[in-house]
């Protein structure tokens, strides 16, 4: 089995780091073998690094529902759905083809989807 390659997934990794590490009570760990950002209520954010050889350097991440179909629709070249967690609505995002301020955007929500997610169960 040949390497994956380093270079774009360092540099692309530093980059959910960043943005995922600035929310609060943010933490990283592995699982399933990748880098992934957890709240105190659970994950929001899972990098992929040509998972299972599918070609991209990714980030997982929950979205409302609705979203995934519609983001792949408007752009299937940033956006696909992943393996595992495609089906409960999450959204793959291809990262080298994203800006910062998009990315951004979705991660935050992704966050405040599992933090709102796990208060209201609190609740119930």
């Amino acid at each position: 089995m040949a390497p994956k390659n380093q270079k774009p997934f360092k540099r692309q990794l530093q980059r959910i780091r960043r943005i995922c590490l600035a929310l609060p009570d943010t933490t990283e760990k592995l699982s399933h073998g990748e880098p992934t950002f957890f709240s105190k209520q659970g994950v929001f954010a899972m990098f992929a690094n040509d998972h299972h050889r599918d070609g991209h350097v990714g980030v997982w991440l929950p979205a409302p529902l609705g979203l995934q179909e519609a983001l792949i629709e408007e752009d299937p070249s940033v956006y696909y759905r992943p393996p595992y967690v495609g089906s409960s609505g999450w959204i793959g995002i291809d990262l080298p083809r994203i800006h910062d301020d998009a990315l951004t955007g979705h991660i935050r929500e992704a966050y405040r989807l599992i933090v709102a997610k796990k208060k209201r169960k609190k609740r119930a």
